[in-house]
């Protein structure tokens, strides 16, 4: 893959906005932010900003948009909540961040084709703070003839499930260090032509994050804070009436997350489907992310009354769905061979170890139970 980076225009008014936000805070903003401000500023933010960012020619692509499959099989396991449940009459599907609406579409698609009396009882909400692409979602769904309600936070009372895909990683992270066994925090610093870095006494909350998880990263060694995934979970658990939380996204649990040879933590920028480590760099104009600490969204999720029905990766969880089955034609017809090779490379793409077959799946529950389909073959990742 190249690293090569065409010429950007840089978003100068998101640079003084910053630069604003730091002096306002007397010279310094925690690190966390400074990202919330460069992704989710009101206007000028990379998520708000009305620039294309999902999709093979935008910066980065998620598992919905390599092939309807996905869509499928996510399909069929909310099917089989669906059946846990006792079949309600209504069931709520309630989708976090869903991005562009592909993968709305395709659920939807998979349910009116293949399972009519789930479809009949299915409610789709999606749930979107970015008025852009809560736009973009009801374009896809539109186009295709689908519903679904919008809103930009979780509904209360929800019979069914809350999922997510890649929401977290995508959440503002505090930055920290340790020297001479002691934590210290980042902080951003600006002149007003260019941003820099220094180390502070840490914000009270990434203390005690540590002091929960009886560790701390290696002396030297760069880390990542995400506070707010753990609080999106408990909010999730709250939201949630009787069902499940499904969420996929990047991470680890929090011994490898912060593993002693993990010396620069997980910090990416994607512009254009090119890995950066510069945060600073195509401010407006770049994803900012970083892998979660499942540790601590598993803890949170039970602590908030979920429990914990198994973690595996996404790579085993389509595979235990049949996604291999899906890729052959129906009885009596003859496959179509350059779409029936196209569907395979998706495939393979979606279930490799190597990339998108490692992001991990977590599902929790709240009066609700197993066995699932999709944790069939877990090994507790």
């Amino acid at each position: 893959m190249s690293t090569e980076f065409e010429p950007v225009t840089e978003n100068t008014a998101l640079k003084a906005a910053i630069a604003s936000a730091i002096n306002d805070a007397g010279g310094a903003l925690p690190f966390r932010d400074f990202m919330q401000l460069a992704l989710y500023h009101p206007t000028l933010g990379y998520y708000t900003s009305r620039r294309e960012v999902i999709g093979r020619t935008a910066d980065y692509v998620t598992s919905p948009e390599l092939t309807p499959l996905f869509g499928a099989m996510l399909g069929r396991q909310l099917r089989e909540m669906w059946e846990r449940l006792d079949r309600p009459e209504s069931f709520d599907a309630v989708e976090a961040g869903p991005g562009t609406g592909i993968l709305a579409r395709d659920v939807l698609a998979w349910a009116a084709r293949s399972a009519p009396d789930f479809a009949a009882a299915l409610t789709y909400t999606l749930v979107e703070t970015s008025p852009t692409l809560a736009e973009r979602q009801r374009t896809t769904l539109d186009a295709e003839g689908f519903a679904a309600q919008s809103r930009d936070s979780l509904p209360s009372g929800v019979t069914g499930c809350i999922f997510s895909n890649e929401l977290l990683d995508a959440m503002p992270v505090h930055r920290v260090t340790v020297e001479g066994g002691a934590l210290r925090e980042v902080y951003v610093t600006s002149d007003g032509d260019s941003f820099a870095e220094e180390l502070r006494d840490p914000h009270l909350d990434v203390t005690a994050y540590f002091e929960a998880l009886s560790l701390l990263p290696g002396e030297g060694c760069r880390a990542e804070v995400n506070l707010e995934a753990p609080r999106w979970i408990a909010e999730a658990a709250g939201a949630l009436d009787r069902g499940y939380v499904l969420t996929f996204d990047y991470g680890y649990s929090a011994d490898d997350l912060y593993a002693a040879w993990r010396d620069d933590g997980t910090l990416l920028c994607f512009y254009r489907h090119n890995p950066s480590a510069d945060p600073y760099a195509r401010l407006g104009r770049q994803d900012i992310t970083s892998h979660v600490d499942f540790t601590t969204i598993r803890r949170s999720g039970e602590d908030a009354g979920l429990q914990t029905l198994g973690l595996t990766t996404q790579a085993q969880f389509l595979t235990a769905l049949g996604i291999g089955e899906a890729l052959q034609p129906p009885a009596g017809e003859r496959p179509d061979m350059e779409e029936f090779f196209a569907r395979r490379r998706s495939v393979t793409d979606l279930i490799d170890p190597g990339g998108l077959g490692r992001v991990k799946v977590l599902v929790q529950a709240k009066a609700a139970a197993g066995p699932l389909t999709g944790l069939s073959a877990a090994d507790d990742a």
